[in-house]
Order: C-alpha cells, then structure tokens, then sequence
C-alpha cells in the first residue's frame, strides 16, 4: 500500500509524515524505515525507527533513489512501513515526471507486503494520474 500526503510547500507535509512514523511504532511488528535529504528532523522520529539521510549516500536521480530504497528494504525481511519525505526533491524531478518511482513503489509493496508512505509538494489537484490512486 502507497500513501500519498501532499500539499503546496509550507503546509506541513513532512510533520504529518512524522507524526505517521511515529504512530506506526505502536503497532508494528516488523521495522520502520524513514528516507529524506536533511538531518533536520531526525530527532524528532521516535528511535524504533530507522532514520536515512540519502545526502550521506549522495543519492542523486531518479533511478538512484529508487535502488537506494529497494537496497534499504533489502537489508531486512521483516520491514513494515518505508516513508520517504521529498521524494521528487531527493530525485531533482517533478512529481509527474516519477511515473517510474512510484511504480517500482507500488511494486515492492505489494511483493513485501509493505506500507509506504511518501510526501509530495504540490497540490492535490496537481497530482500526475498516476499517482491519484495513492491518496
């Protein structure tokens, strides 16, 4: 399952995700991976969860990033939830320009049984279709 929290920047995107985060520490059984750009938030995620900086990786492109977050869901059997805060600015793309990244998403979800959540900056109007069923 692909989740989606989007809106305009400054609309507390990356809070929400946080907050989801850490909620789904309660009742997980297996691990919680968080992905992002910045150490800016890493300590307000509770510490059950596996916080990754990409920039130490220098993680650049698309393609780059979807084989950084197969590789980090690689590394364990008994991951549960992946969220990725800023995906399309980790990728240097716009979001309709993902088309590729949210497919292998909602592959490796379903192949993993996988809750993955991802912020988007814009809209949700502006959503590409692809990604409107990941609501």
């Amino acid at each position: 399952m692909i989740k989606i929290i989007c809106g305009p920047k400054g609309s507390g995107k990356t809070k929400k995700i946080i907050d989801a985060a850490n909620a789904a520490v309660e009742t997980a059984k297996g691990h919680l991976i968080f992905v992002t750009d910045t150490k800016r938030y890493m300590y307000d995620l509770k510490r059950e969860i596996r916080f990754i900086d990409v920039t130490d990786y220098a993680v650049a492109g698309e393609e780059a990033l979807c084989g950084f977050v197969k590789g980090a869901i690689a590394g364990g059997y008994d991951n549960e939830y992946v969220f990725v805060d800023g995906a399309a600015r980790i990728a240097g793309k716009n979001v309709k320009d993902m088309s590729a990244f949210y497919y292998m998403l909602d592959r490796v979800s379903l192949l993993r049984n996988l809750q993955i959540y991802v912020t988007c900056s814009c809209a949700e109007e502006e959503l590409p279709e692809f990604a409107k069923k990941y609501l």
